[in-house]
């Protein structure tokens, strides 16, 4: 009875584990290596037979025109996203959560929460109007302070992306700034009392104290919104779906058009491969850069 009970206490925690690791499978692993199967042939949703073409795929993909054009947007999808997402919103969250704004830091929080708590879909909508170019609040305001033509934002190549950015950014901001104030509530008092007591100001208390002690949380933020910039694709698709032309696709916009509008699935596979080694490429270079879960 002892060894049967001994047996069963060190089987235990893999029956809990057990129902995870099989949901992973199910719906992350298999799927994982069987993209990059597909990858490797030419083929359509229903067509029973699949054409292996080995690395054609990927030969494609390099000189494909649309993909550079993607690619560069996503870039620029990334670092407005870490400058706002991250930077602006450590500052904000270090702001809320100062004396100064006590009194109405509560408010001051769930005003810059209440976006993400609103569907994509129904942000993308109220954008639509925000940038029409002859009704939209935007170019009502431009007008009213003398500009004759005002930008057709998501209908102009050179503004349709940061349009859409911009959006983004709006929506997804203050879940990152939540995310800082509860790394900052969880610093000692101590610490700026003492640093206080030193003579230093807000900003050096800002840049010594509070940006070393929410490291972890930065690496955390760095990795969902660079993953997210590059994986981005519900923003883009139902404000401008890709266009006008080219000139807003991202890389999950492509892929999308090429497995469900163009029916090229072998291709689709091969930009999500893309897709994914960029992700786990930026996210070993940021862990390795933050040093993350290493002490000082």
């Amino acid at each position: 009875m002892q060894s049967r009970r001994a047996g069963m206490n060190v089987m235990t925690p893999y029956v809990y584990v057990l129902p995870c690791v099989i949901l992973l499978g199910v719906f992350v692993y298999i799927p994982l290596v069987a993209n990059f199967y597909y990858s490797a042939f030419s083929f359509s949703a229903l067509s029973p037979t699949k054409s292996f073409v080995g690395l054609q795929n990927y030969k494609t993909l390099v000189s494909d025109p649309v993909v550079g054009t993607a690619l560069i947007n996503n870039i620029w999808y990334c670092i407005i996203s870490v400058a706002i997402q991250v930077l602006l919103a450590l500052v904000i969250a270090s702001l809320l959560e100062d004396k100064l704004f006590s009194k109405i830091s509560t408010v001051l929080r769930t005003t810059y929460f209440l976006p993400v708590l609103i569907s994509m879909t129904v942000v993308a909508l109220l954008f639509s109007f925000v940038y029409h170019p002859k009704i939209g609040l935007i170019n009502a305001a431009l007008k009213f302070f003398g500009m004759k033509n005002p930008p057709a934002w998501t209908g102009d190549p050179k503004t349709a992306i940061f349009s859409a950015i911009i959006m983004s950014q709006w929506h997804s901001t203050g879940y990152t700034t939540m995310l800082f104030i509860v790394a900052i509530q969880g610093i000692s008092e101590d610490l700026y009392e003492a640093a206080e007591i030193d003579g230093a100001n807000r900003l050096q208390r800002f840049w010594h104290i509070t940006v070393p002690q929410v490291r972890e949380m930065m690496f955390v933020t760095m990795v969902t919104t660079v993953t997210g910039a590059f994986l981005v694709f519900n923003d883009v698709y139902i404000l401008t779906q890709g266009g006008p032309g080219n000139a807003s696709t991202t890389l999950a916009v492509y892929m999308y058009r090429n497995a469900f509008n163009l029916d090229k699935m072998g291709y689709a596979s091969t930009i999500a491969v893309v897709m994914l080694i960029i992700c786990m490429a930026l996210a070993i270079i940021q862990n390795t850069a933050f040093r993350s879960g290493k002490g000082d």
